[in-house]
């Protein structure tokens, strides 16, 4: 018989570190809160659950500020090494790093679930009636979403990785396919197999990587490839390059974005900005951990890799946006997929950089600023769409006139396509480009920083044509009625949409007269 006695049966019992993990755990929790009260809540009362929503999320990001000291914090370690100054064998350390993108992920979050309260309730169903999104499981996988996003950035092991990308993933899919109004369903199934189709190729790549490099644990996978035999550095590039794949999915770097334009026109609006920024968080962060912790003995090979991803997407959003046409309908949710495509380009440049850096790790700080930048203006841009397109399939040339009508509105999205465009008043959009052009630079791709400004140049006419549309005439013979902002615009926006819009235009505005507030995390390292 086989003894299963062990030498210390105390070192199988690890103490969890609740302060590190209170993040994602509190948003786990309120979505099953959430899920448990739609069951006993009565219909009158259901709009409580949005708010039950918005206030875990709230309370999430509070949970933030005790971690917020120099030293990270780290639970689920491995035996010997829990106390070891780099975390190498611990699977969820809350370092700087982390702390950025679970902010940038449960804020978007919290924006989301503030655009979305009037979604949720105005939404017609399938029989037309006026009842509209289901509340409970609408805000359940709101809630179940935002946690994976919050786990994946703290994820230190390749598995915990997996399992946090899946959870954020598998509820998008449902929150897609809850309008169900035929686009929705399509958007959805769109959205599932090409997600599905990538996570089978990343889960392919995890398996060659742990068997070349015998662990999970992103720095011992750097520690084993780098040692690795020579008979097994084929399979151990062949798996980072197939690991990255669905990360790259997530960030919708092309070739892998063709989801983007149909998904975000079939999703419910609010779920559309939710996936632009939050999803894209969440993919960003796996990649840059994947790529400078576990794939560091590869750093020239993917830094060259990804620094041609980078070119090729700024430039295929930035196209795509280019052919949008203004006069059709969802065009205006279409040009802000495109635009988000062509972002992820831009947001990708200093992951190259990364792979040029003696360290690697600096200028990752450049990504976190610019992802945060991009989060809030893009949420605000898909946020006044929401406010003044209360009809479904609101295009571009809708909002002409908008600033007759509605002039703060107007003021508003105006302001949010001037930061993504990089262009005065909207400084932080600018200051963003520079630091991103920057890394470039540093890190010797000139080639790259070339790119990226003619992108920012092109991207320059689809912004300002937007811009234009809403100072312009309103053409004669026009139903103000039906325009956008005009009878409908005119009335009282709900509490959630206010509270958004008044979010994210205040933090922006705030952003551009101190930039310093978001720029100073590309200061030093984030690990």
């Amino acid at each position: 018989m086989t003894s299963l006695a062990v030498a210390n049966p105390g070192s199988l019992i690890q103490s969890v570190d609740w302060v590190a993990i209170a993040p994602p755990l509190i948003a786990a929790v309120a979505a099953v809160a959430v899920l448990v009260t739609d069951l006993f809540l009565p219909e009158r009362h259901k709009k409580w659950l949005g708010r039950l929503t918005a206030a875990g999320l709230a309370l999430a990001l509070i949970a933030l500020l005790p971690l917020t000291g120099k030293s990270p914090r780290a639970t689920f370690c491995v035996q010997n090494v829990a106390g070891g100054s780099d975390n190498g064998g611990c699977s969820y350390v809350a370092d700087h790093f982390a702390l950025v993108f679970q902010l940038l992920a449960l804020g978007g979050a919290l924006i989301a679930a503030l655009l979305s309260m009037h979604t949720v309730d105005e939404t017609p169903s399938t029989s037309g009636s006026a009842a509209g999104l289901p509340r409970g499981e609408y805000w359940f996988l709101l809630l179940s979403s935002a946690t994976g996003a919050a786990l994946l950035p703290a994820s230190r092991d390749l598995a915990t990785m997996v399992v946090a990308l899946e959870v954020a993933s598998l509820p998008a899919f449902a929150l897609v396919a809850l309008r169900r109004d035929g686009r929705g369903a399509e958007a959805a199934l769109k959205f599932f197999v090409s997600s599905v189709t990538a996570t089978a190729v990343m889960l392919l790549g995890i398996g060659f990587v742990y068997a070349a490099s015998g662990s999970l644990h992103l720095g011992a996978v750097a520690q084993g490839l780098e040692h690795a035999p020579a008979q097994l550095k084929p399979l151990a590039e062949a798996g980072a390059v197939l690991t990255l794949v669905g990360f790259a999915f997530k960030v919708a770097a092309v070739p892998f974005h063709f989801w983007v334009p149909d998904t975000y026109t079939g999703a419910p609006l609010p779920v559309a900005g939710y996936l632009s920024v939050v999803g894209k968080a969440a993919g960003l962060s796996g990649l840059a951990l994947a790529t400078t912790v576990a794939f560091r003995p590869y750093a020239h090979t993917w830094g060259l890799a990804l620094a041609v991803l980078a070119a090729v997407t700024m430039t295929v959003g930035n196209v795509g946006a280019l052919r949008q046409r203004f006069d059709t309908r969802y065009s205006a949710v279409r040009l802000l997929a495109w635009s988000s495509v062509g972002q992820a380009g831009y947001l990708l440049v200093p992951l190259a950089a990364a792979g040029y850096a003696p360290t690697g790790t600096d200028p990752l700080g450049a990504t976190a600023a610019y992802a945060l930048i991009y989060g809030v203006v893009n949420l605000g841009a898909f946020g006044v769409v929401a406010a003044v397109g209360r009809r479904p399939g609101v295009g571009v040339d809708d909002f002409r006139g908008l600033f007759a009508r509605n002039r703060w509105t107007a003021l508003a999205l105006a302001f949010f396509l001037l930061c993504l465009a990089g262009l005065p008043p909207g400084l932080i959009g600018l200051f963003g480009k520079v630091v991103v052009f920057r890394a470039a630079v540093d890190a010797g791709l000139g080639w790259l920083a070339v790119v990226m400004a003619v992108n920012v140049v092109v991207a320059l006419y689809y912004y300002l044509l937007w811009t234009a549309r809403l100072f312009a005439p309103v053409a004669e013979g026009a139903d103000s009625g039906e325009a956008v902002g005009g009878a409908d615009g005119q009335r009282r926006l709900p509490v959630g949409l206010t509270a958004a819009l008044g979010l994210t235009a205040s933090a922006a505005v705030v952003l551009s007269v101190a930039p310093q507030l978001v720029l100073q995390v590309t200061g030093g390292s984030l690990f």
